[in-house]
């Protein structure tokens, strides 16, 4: 009823636009405004109240802020002009689109789907450059050239609507991973053929060396993208910690992929998108560059593109029943030609009907591209004084913006809030539901990175938070040490907020560290420890461990993770754990499992687990079943007591992760106790996380990749032959 009112609404608006314009003129004559003061207040003012007035009508706000824009622009009120300030932001915005849908995709998920997004991008090109040619030819008579622009400008489309799907939590959804590659397809093959046609009447040289050299740039270009920026970023990440320049330098590589995919010929959009693709690996989803990337492009540069977007529409064109007629052919040829593709992706593979509509709302917009497509054409002259496109069409195509870009707002809307509503109602079992991470914190040096391992580990959907905690002796300088705790608290406090994570905080006097942290787990519930590794002393009397870790372990059950990390936790390329025999039979094996498993997922790295033939297929069975975006990988371990192998295996930007356990549990070995010096002596160099399993709860169901269930104990304990003869098949085939 809302859209409707509204669709009232603004065709009255279009039929009286002239009187109102010439009333608004005559009671404010100082239109348009120049002053950047107020230019920049009006476009605040329109990206904060927008949302607010658009959502009370329940209408995707995106479509606000076009029509905010087309009602202040030089075809609307004429408030503002379109300068060159909305033409940079509006740039901005389009490459930040196409780069945070880069840099949120799930690359897993992708390499999963890959098949479906490219029969999806195949299908979301083919149908609407068909229908678009024989409709330029037949329909609106346009050249054979002319009529193959139109198609490529139907075929390509932009991922406006993608802040939607963001919004909802949708970004690592399969249906949008397979939306972004279908996207991605679909645009690299309309921009080859409008190279092509610019080609045809700009270059000097033969077909076949056009096409040559053009490949060859592609090519050149995509090699240094995926080869040189990776060793790039590891560097600046790992020898520049400070927020603001990880900041300036993410930016600064996405427009520079965008400037280069420019010289090889490609629009920027694309560059800007393979530099998400490859910032994706470095930037794990729940960091604070993360959310400062997302805050910064969706509260400002967003925003401003689409007003932009809404400003170059000029709507007093729909007073033209000629025009107004064109422009209904073509938005029904597009409409009608991205809905076709969608319509039958959610068929061949059985998807939703909400999954469908948002597969068609996210494909379905026109802006950027459509835009620097026609505008190609508008300026290849095929004949003097003669151009490929004359303005008509250019009026035609983005009239098709506004349209598109509000019809994909409502499919995208409706699709991703039913698809959401199901995800939320769906039965998700949480193995851990008293989770709640205690980081005791002594050494500013390591807090960033204890905070972060903690963060890696955490479960965001049960949405709990970390807890923060200092101990200070209680003698003559313990008002300094307090002093000092609190200031080092409220820094890790800022670095869990900045990833929007909640963290307690507790600065507690006491006269024996691991005591006050004992009582400190109890009093606030605590289900774990991560904390940093004791700095050994040139010292007979000083052990590996240090006498608070070890008061930790005999004094509590619960699960104790050590950590020493080198080189920042998103530059790590692999995590590598070891697991004991018969670590399976402990009953914090799923909880250990599953905090490893979310830093896999979350840094975006392959997980090597190397196990005893006994122990591998349970691993493999609980990362299969409740962690399919790892990247795992079940390594045959012959023995623990060659734990020393793993020396060739362990690089300066891996994770070890040894699964340790307590004197007296059932994976206790007794070759433990000389890990402290296996460690010093081989892995000091390393990253580590030397893990302790919890010894509380109730004995976990045990899921064999083999033997999906197992009800009996005596065969969990002795395997019979023909699961050791299908195990032995299955690590010899890998």
């Amino acid at each position: 009823m809302n859209l409707f009112l509204f669709t009232q609404f603004f065709y009255l608006l279009c039929n009286n636009f002239i009187l109102i314009r010439e009333l608004m003129s005559t009671l404010i004559p100082n239109f348009p405004i120049t002053d950047p003061t107020w230019v920049f207040f009006i476009v605040l003012c329109i990206i904060l109240f927008a949302p607010i007035i658009f959502n009370r009508l329940r209408i995707p706000h995106l479509i606000g802020m076009i029509i905010a824009g087309t009602l202040i622009g030089p075809y609307g009120f004429n408030v503002l002009l379109y300068d060159s300030s909305f033409e940079l932001f509006g740039r901005v915005g389009i490459f930040y689109i196409m780069f945070l849908a880069g840099l949120e995709m799930d690359m897993v998920g992708l390499r999963q789907n890959s098949t479906k997004g490219t029969v999806f991008g195949l299908l979301t090109f083919a149908a609407p450059f068909v229908i678009g040619y024989l409709l330029g030819v037949y329909v609106l008579h346009y050249s054979c050239m002319a009529s193959l622009l139109l198609a490529c400008i139907f075929a390509s489309h932009t991922l406006v609507t993608y802040p939607i799907v963001s919004r909802y939590g949708l970004s690592r959804h399969p249906a949008v991973t397979i939306s972004i590659g279908a996207t991605v397809v679909a645009l690299f093959l309309a921009l080859l053929i409008l190279a092509a046609i610019s080609g045809t009447y700009n270059s000097d040289m033969d077909g076949w060396l056009f096409w040559l050299v053009f490949t060859l740039k592609c090519v050149a270009y995509i090699a240094f993208v995926f080869l040189v920026f990776p060793k790039v970023i590891r560097w600046f990440f790992c020898n520049y910690g400070d927020s603001v320049s990880q900041f300036t330098f993410s930016l600064a590589l996405v427009f520079f992929s965008g400037a280069m995919a420019a010289l090889a010929g490609l629009e920027g959009i694309m560059g800007a998108f393979l530099a998400g693709i490859i910032l994706n690996r470095y930037i794990p989803h729940v960091s604070p560059l993360m959310n400062r990337l997302e805050f910064v492009g969706n509260a400002l540069f967003i925003p401003y593109f689409l007003i932009g977007v809404g400003m170059i529409i000029n709507v007093r064109l729909l007073a033209d029943t000629d025009t107004l007629l064109v422009v209904a052919i073509m938005l029904l040829v597009a409409t009608v030609s991205k809905a076709i593709p969608a319509w039958g992706i959610m068929r061949i593979f059985k998807m939703s009907r909400a999954e469908g509509v948002m597969m068609f709302g996210l494909t379905d917009a026109h802006a950027a591209g459509a835009l620097a497509m026609v505008m190609v054409g508008t300026k290849l002259e095929i004949a003097p004084g003669e151009y490929l496109m004359n303005h008509s069409v250019l009026n035609g195509v983005v009239m098709i913006i506004l349209f598109s870009c509000i019809i994909s707002s409502i499919a995208t809307e409706r699709g991703a809030a039913k698809l959401a509503h199901e995800v939320q109602e769906s039965p998700v079992k949480h193995e851990g539901d008293d989770e709640k991470i205690l980081v005791p914190l002594y050494n500013p040096y390591t807090m960033q990175d204890l905070v972060s391992v903690a963060m890696l580990m955490r479960n965001a959907k049960l949405g709990r938070g970390l807890i923060g905690l200092n101990v200070v002796i209680d003698d003559e300088h313990a008002d300094a040490r307090k002093q000092f705790g609190e200031q080092m608290l409220d820094k890790a406090v800022k670095i869990a907020a900045a990833s929007d994570v909640r963290m307690q905080t507790q600065n507690r006097l006491g006269t024996n560290v691991a005591s006050a942290i004992l009582h400190a787990m109890k009093e606030l519930d605590a289900s774990e420890i991560v904390m940093g590794m004791h700095h050994q002393k040139n010292n007979v009397l000083d052990s590996f461990y240090g006498t608070i870790t070890q008061s930790l372990l005999t004094g509590m059950s619960r699960q104790l993770t050590i950590a020493k990390l080198i080189i920042p936790s998103n530059t790590l390329r692999r995590i590598i754990v070891a697991v004991p025999p018969k670590a399976e039979f402990e009953k914090g094996f799923h909880r250990w499992m599953s905090r490893i498993a979310r830093m896999g997922a979350q840094l975006g790295c392959r997980v090597n687990f190397h196990a005893t033939k006994e122990t591998l297929p349970f691993i493999e069975g609980y990362i299969k079943k409740n962690h399919k975006d790892v990247r795992a990988e079940f390594i045959l371990l012959e023995s623990w007591d060659n734990l020393i192998l793993l020396t060739g295996e362990v690089n300066y930007d891996h994770l070890l992760v040894i699964v340790s356990s307590r004197r007296g549990s059932i994976s206790y070995r007794q070759s433990f106790e000389e890990l402290p010096t296996l460690i010093n002596k081989y892995f000091a160099n390393n990253s580590l996380l030397l893990l302790f399993p919890d010894q509380t709860g109730e004995d976990e169901d045990l899921i064999s990749f083999i033997e999906p269930v197992k009800s009996d104990k005596a065969a969990t304990w002795s395997p019979t032959g023909w699961i050791s003869r299908a195990m032995k098949m299955h690590l010899n085939n890998d």
